[in-house]
């Protein structure tokens, strides 16, 4: 008989004590510290940084280039703890998470030396950009082509929704090459830096409360060395899956973290405002709605970290399924989080000095990007329930 004291269904002991330890550091910062920040178009750096000097930012890295060694379970329990703090880095789950998942199984020897301890400590971030104007969530439609151009990559096309690009010293371009063979377009991987000659970013006026920015990118004849291109030109969508899944995973830790932060201040505020001759959250009006939030988030929970075991294990097609599915929980129990907690709060909850409103808007992101709940919802019926492909 086993004299294991873990339990199947609870995270191990270290993942718990990183979990506490990057609660505390965050905590150092907290929502106001962030919101200021974002209000002053400032950046969150100081906190970037720490986190990198701790070992957080890189801790699904491989240890030889600088990283902790760990899984896309530990980063997105790092992401998920900070924005329980009011902290979200929506880098996160661009640098570390794609840009550094992607590098490190395709990646060459010389760019995983090259690009990865940057990563790994937040002072080489990387941003991560596939989405076009013209082909939103259908990628297949990406028009962005890299041609040979002698020993060099020759990149043209547009981009959109591009995170961080005034923070990142490159980014992780996702554009298309002509198959010798067949004449078709395939997928492919560049790194580019962001100086580089021809590529342009405009950032996207936001309403949204957050130190980092969105950008419209332009790339007019961007030259890349040949080295640039990252894994198998052959690769094509398993290469590009294996950002794309860990992506999944780090948003819904994201809304979860978020979520949480709304509902603990949401509960604290239950127990102490009066109005009548008790506190509100005495009352099932206050109490229900809020205890309903707090089962949907550890759900969504324990589905994102089913989703980061099952990807952590190697099994893709199985990661694929469960990091869709906590995504879509995930936001959808954020953004009921997140209108609970403003309708608890009453008229204070859409004041600046209670930070609730904004939340609103940072929680709705995520049932859009980095896909739609309407495309999970299409992926899930296709491959989990076997019925027609309906686009």
């Amino acid at each position: 008989m086993s004299t294991s004291t873990e339990s199947p269904f609870q995270e191990s002991q270290e993942r718990r004590e990183l979990r506490v330890q990057v609660a505390k550091l965050a905590g150092k910062y907290g929502r106001e510290w962030f919101t200021e920040r974002a209000r002053a178009g400032e950046k969150t750096t100081d906190l970037w940084l720490e986190i990198g000097r701790a070992g957080y930012l890189g801790i699904n890295i491989p240890e030889e280039y600088g990283g902790g060694g760990g899984g896309i379970g530990d980063i997105a329990a790092v992401c998920e703890e900070l924005a329980a703090q009011g902290c979200p880095l929506l880098l996160m789950v661009v640098s570390p998470a794609i840009c550094g998942t992607i590098i490190s199984r395709y990646g060459t020897e010389v760019q995983k030396q090259r690009w990865l301890p940057g990563i790994a400590d937040g002072t080489g971030t990387m941003a991560f950009a596939i989405t076009e104007p013209d082909a939103g969530t259908n990628s297949h439609n990406i028009t962005t082509t890299a041609r040979r151009d002698g020993d060099e990559w020759v990149l043209t096309g547009r981009k959109i929704w591009i995170s961080g690009i005034d923070e990142a010293d490159n980014v992780l371009v996702v554009a298309r090459t002509e198959d010798a063979r067949t004449g078709k377009l395939k997928p492919c991987l560049f790194v580019v830096p962001t100086d580089a000659d021809g590529f342009e970013a405009h950032a996207i006026p936001m309403e949204i409360v957050s130190p980092e920015k969105q950008f419209q990118v332009f790339i007019d004849d961007v030259r890349l060395p040949a080295d640039a291109l990252v894994g198998d030109e052959d690769g094509g969508l398993v290469q590009l899956f294996a950002g794309l899944n860990p992506e999944r995973i780090m948003a819904a830790s994201f809304s979860t973290g978020l979520a949480r932060f709304a509902l603990d201040r949401a509960a604290a505020y239950a127990k102490e405002r009066t109005v009548f001759k008790d506190p509100i959250g005495a009352h099932q009006a206050i109490a229900h709605p809020l205890a309903q939030s707090h089962i949907e988030i550890e759900l969504a929970r324990l589905m994102t970290q089913k989703a980061a075991a099952l990807y952590d294990a190697g099994d893709d097609l199985g990661a694929g399924e469960a990091a869709n599915m906590a995504k879509y929980a995930a936001a959808e129990a954020a953004c009921d989080a997140a209108d609970r907690a403003v309708q608890t709060h009453g008229g204070n909850g859409i004041s600046q000095e209670y930070g609730m409103a904004g939340l609103l808007v940072a929680t709705r992101a995520g049932r859009i990007a980095p896909v739609s709940r309407e495309m999970i919802l299409n992926f899930v019926a296709m491959h989990s329930l076997g019925l027609p492909k309906s686009y």
